[in-house]
């Protein structure tokens, strides 16, 4: 049962209470101001964030994988939910109504995934293509909370008509406010770099709460959050109309996408720390307890979250409990310590969202990115070489330009388009032998082809073109392959015999199969013949079954085949095919 229920708990020790209980306080430090500033991303009430959390953090420890991981509400999908419910909403709806239903339908949507067990879903959403997406999401964010950090109007639009307004209303700025904003998020930043483990977000908003209550400054002119409604959330669902809701559940699988890729990843990270293993679709139903709670609790959608399961696992937490006791304090705010947080600034809880996000823009990945292409063969592959960096350029540029999901979606389709692009121009390499120089040896490297564009020094086999596709041979580069094996067979004087090494060709499929059939045609009709050498077993299958006219001849090696082609030419009798 510990397998199926709570499994983080599996094989508990009592020695780990005092490390998971300091652990949660640690976490609960960070969570509560900055779950109020999430709840400001997605433009409803600051009180909402808290809702949120306080069910997400129980569900989640009792179906969840993760011993470490924090589910709580996160940026990217509070910006997500933003601008999906600004489009709902454009009609005069409710908003908190829409945020607390599209937390239903993401809960939904992540249920029924991870009862059909679709964690490898996760795949489809590439690494460089969400670092992209999370860089254009947090300098949306960060526009969307400067006019709160420097006292003037929020514009409208994408991220660089935000831009523009803010510009424009540069001569209007009030001095009370960026001074606290500005000089609350220097501390922010101070703090994280000096004394990592402080809860820098609870110091800071508490320290502006006092000075804002002392000084009152409030009272001249500086926007504070106001109150909080006190107490427990409504439970039940929100009022929110059947179409409306079958809206949301569309727009949620995106939303779900977003949270599981992040959340997985965060969760992975530790788990490979700590030694014990993750599963995918667990996490999906993690993922969609947490959500269905926090919608049914009134508050929005929520996800895993690297920032706080990192602060959980350097506080030394071993298992959920940790969260379990996050969720606990946090349900303690709620009823008792509201108005603590009421006369908190307005731009403190901005620059508590931009310090948290601002580590999120990294700008030296997509450099890393670029440096990452395919050496000599750049010149091949053209733009595709840089496949990782385009798709996640896409994705920056779509959130920029179009807003968050359509960002995520035009990441994904460039990365799936590029890799068509690539997969249908593959290299094919001209292979020279690696021969000895030592006189005593006839060979120090046998078996050994190298690709003589890379390595001109070798020279190829008098009469014969060794070359090595290195992509599998499917319909979408059949007839490319084809043209450029005859082309480089017509560069081969004497020529007797084309060898296609199969080490680097994992799979064909029948239009590639048909290929070889008429490549070994167009080959015999300029007298030579073409033989593949080291395929593996599943071109070997598919051949079999398929190339049933003028099957190319198949032998285990390279050299089998040379030695094949040389007993043919002095006996002058065809080579039997494997």
């Amino acid at each position: 049962m510990a397998r199926l229920i709570a499994p983080s708990f599996s094989g508990y020790s009592p020695s780990w209470i005092r490390s998971d209980i300091l652990a949660g306080l640690t976490v609960w430090a960070v969570l509560v101001p900055e779950s109020l500033a999430y709840a400001t991303i997605a433009g409803v009430p600051p009180v909402v964030g808290l809702y949120a959390a306080v069910p997400a953090l129980v569900l989640y420890s009792l179906l969840g994988s993760s011993r470490h991981l924090i589910v709580a509400p996160m940026s990217a999908t509070a910006a997500l939910s933003a601008g999906i419910v600004a489009d709902f909403a454009s009609g005069g709806a409710d908003v908190v109504a829409l945020t607390v239903g599209l937390a239903i339908a993401t809960g939904i949507v992540a249920l029924i995934a991870g009862l059909m067990r679709l964690g490898f879903l996760a795949a489809f959403i590439s690494e460089p293509v969400l670092r992209g997406f999370i860089i254009g999401l947090a300098l949306t964010i960060i526009i969307g909370q400067l006019p709160s950090l420097v006292g003037v109007e929020k514009g409208s639009g994408n991220f660089f008509e935000k831009s523009w307004d803010l510009l424009r209303q540069l001569g209007d700025v009030d001095a009370l406010t960026i001074a606290i904003g500005a000089g609350s998020l220097a501390v922010l930043l101070v703090l994280r770099r000096l004394v990592p483990l402080l809860p820098a977000s609870l110091i800071v908003a508490l320290v502006c709460i006092g000075l804002t209550a002392l000084l009152g400054l409030d009272e001249r002119g500086l926007a504070i959050v106001g109150h909080i409604d006190a107490g427990l959330p409504a439970i039940g669902l929100p009022d929110v109309s059947a179409p409306e809701f079958r809206d949301l559940l569309a727009a949620a699988v995106g939303v779900m996408l977003v949270g599981f890729a992040e959340g997985l990843g965060a969760a992975k990270t530790y788990a490979a720390k700590s030694g014990y293993d993750i599963d995918p679709n667990r996490e999906l139903l993690g993922l969609g307890v947490s959500n269905l709670g926090a919608g049914l609790a009134s508050g929005m959608v929520v996800n895993g979250s690297l920032s706080k399961t990192a602060v959980n696992g350097s506080a030394g937490a071993k298992s959920q409990l940790s969260a379990v006791t996050a969720a606990v304090l946090t349900l303690l705010t709620l009823l008792f310590m509201t108005k603590l947080f009421a006369d908190l600034p307005e731009a403190t809880l901005a620059a508590i969202v931009i310090a948290a996000v601002i580590e999120l823009v990294d700008i030296s990945a997509l450099r890393r990115l670029w440096r990452v292409r395919t050496g000599q063969v750049t010149k091949i592959y053209q733009i595709s070489a840089r496949a990782d960096f385009v798709g996640a350029v896409a994705a920056l540029i779509g959130v920029l330009v179009f807003d968050t999901l359509p960002g995520l979606v035009i990441g994904i389709a460039a990365s799936v388009v590029l890799l068509i692009a690539r997969t249908s121009r593959p290299h094919i390499a001209p292979l020279a032998p690696v021969e000895s120089t030592d006189d005593d040896s006839p060979s120090a490297h046998p078996g050994l082809w190298v690709d003589q564009s890379r390595n001109p020094a070798y020279a190829g086999v008098p009469g014969v073109l060794v070359v090595r596709v290195e992509a599998p041979l499917l319909f979408v580069n059949a007839d490319f392959v084809r043209e450029q094996v005859r082309e480089l067979a017509t560069d081969v004087p004497g020529l007797r015999l084309v060898v296609l090494d199969g080490r680097a060709t994992p799979s064909i499929d029948v239009t590639a199969t048909e290929m070889l059939t008429q490549l070994r045609a167009d080959l015999q009709r300029l007298g030579a013949d073409l033989a593949l050498a080291g395929d593996v077993g599943q071109v070997r299958d598919v051949l079999t079954e398929v190339a049933e006219d003028g099957p190319p001849l198949v032998y285990p090696t390279v050299e089998a085949a040379l030695a094949a082609a040389t007993h043919e030419a002095a006996t002058e009798e065809p080579p039997s095919g494997a």
